[in-house]
């Protein structure tokens, strides 16, 4: 029997013609924000390509002569303004030119830049003053996005700024200059060292060496050794440690290799023997003796560099995980235990080699568990090979300092406040 449709019929198509159209709408909404929002982590969507970030490549150069914790720490500084960090090193040539002759050649100084930590590339032979032709091929070639440099001024001999092309091309970047030290400053203390020495006063060789550590400034002016040499303002801060260390411990099953020394005026023997040490194992644990240690085993005018001078300079060095801040002399039973160290090293080339032949050997213990192994120095360089390149060319090196004396006296004076690490 047949019946007309009713109510009821008429109302379940008008339900049935909504529900599509809200299910349509949310159709939409859901596609438009897929297509808005970005992919999901390992999720990509049709016809749309996910584009990678170009990594910002900054550029510093430098002499890097008798190269310091400060340099160090102008390089990280540098390396935080960007995602990779290309160094330009300037040649002996243009040292020369410029400042005077250099005290390290540059396939040393090459290996100390290389073996810093926050280096990514290294160029050498790069021109003292950044020509528009090298400032072009670092843009074009190298792909460097911006130009970095300390805020002390860097000036040419003919007064004129070494950066003005580059803060011309709006692509200079300014960091802050590391205070308490520079290479002329380094070099000022071997030339005191020197000076002590010729005049053989036995009785100013601990005084010498407790400025070197503690940071007062002595005058030379009455034997002609300049008359502004800086002996160490460096104010050491936890923060600088933290900055400069990697902040990882060895992992459970790690071979810990152990090597100590002075590490004083860190140079490229000092690079190459831990890089040598660092391929032994998987965690490179390093002992940096106290100043009192190193005065006593060789000689009142040592170290020049203080105990936290040199521990940030080692810590610098890609090869070194972790340093002991005034490790002991002797390489004890519950020092290995305590450090689980599995290997203790020591170069062929070092300032002090006569521990063999006394009775309170620090390398005993280690000798006696059959632990100790002797590595092939690669490089024939000590503190002392530095020492004597200074006093060989030592009017050379004076007249050069006192020039650069007179450049940092005029920063110090007109000094302001600029923030940065």
């Amino acid at each position: 029997m047949w019946r007309p449709m009713g109510s009821r019929g008429c109302a379940m198509d008008v339900l049935g013609s909504a529900s599509c159209v809200v299910a349509c709408l949310l159709g939409g909404l859901l596609l438009a924000l897929s297509l808005l929002s970005p992919p999901l982590s390992g999720v990509r969507l049709p016809g749309i390509r996910r584009r990678r970030k170009k990594p910002v490549r900054v550029y510093m150069d430098g002499c890097f002569d008798m190269m310091h914790y400060g340099h160090c720490n102008a390089l990280r500084q540098a390396q935080a303004l960007g995602d990779q960090l290309v160094v330009g090193v300037v040649s002996d040539h243009e040292i020369t030119a410029n400042k005077g002759p250099p005290v390290i050649p540059l396939h040393e100084r090459m290996l100390m830049v290389g073996a810093v930590k926050w280096v990514d590339e290294v160029i050498p032979d790069a021109p003292y003053a950044i020509t528009e032709e090298f400032m072009n091929k670092l843009f074009t070639e190298y792909n460097i996005d911006y130009i970095i440099h300390g805020d002390d001024p860097c000036l040419l001999p003919d007064g004129t700024d070494a950066y003005a092309l580059a803060k011309k091309a709006g692509r200079y970047k300014q960091i802050k200059r590391t205070e308490g030290v520079s290479s002329t400053d380094i070099v000022g203390r071997m030339l005191l060292c020197v000076r002590e020495r010729s005049l053989g006063g036995s009785h100013n060789h601990a005084s010498l060496q407790r400025q070197f550590s503690h940071g007062h400034s002595q005058k030379v002016n009455d034997v002609g050794f300049g008359t502004g040499t800086r002996i160490s303002h460096f104010l050491p801060t936890s923060r600088r440690i933290v900055q400069f260390s990697n902040g990882k411990g060895p992992g459970p099953n790690a071979r810990i290799v152990y090597i100590d020394g002075a590490f004083d005026l860190f140079h490229a023997g000092h690079v190459e023997v831990l890089r040598l040490a660092r391929e032994l194992g998987d965690f490179l644990l390093v002992g940096i003796h106290t100043d009192q240690t190193i005065s006593a085993t060789q000689g009142a005018h040592r170290p020049i560099m203080n105990l936290h001078e040199r521990s940030l300079s080692v810590l610098a060095c890609r090869y070194a995980d972790e340093v002991i801040i005034g490790a002991p002399w002797e390489v004890s039973k519950d020092m290995i235990t305590t450090f689980n160290i599995s290997l203790v090293v020591h170069g062929t080339v070092a300032e002090y080699m006569d521990f063999s032949k006394e009775e309170s050997n620090p390398y005993a213990v280690p000798m006696a568990m059959g632990i100790y192994k002797q590595l092939n120095s690669p490089l024939d360089i000590t503190t002392s090979t530095i020492i004597k390149r200074i006093v060989s060319n030592h009017e050379a090196y004076q007249k050069r300092n006192e020039k650069k004396e007179a450049s940092e006296k005029r920063y110090y004076e007109t000094k302001t406040y600029v923030s940065g690490d």
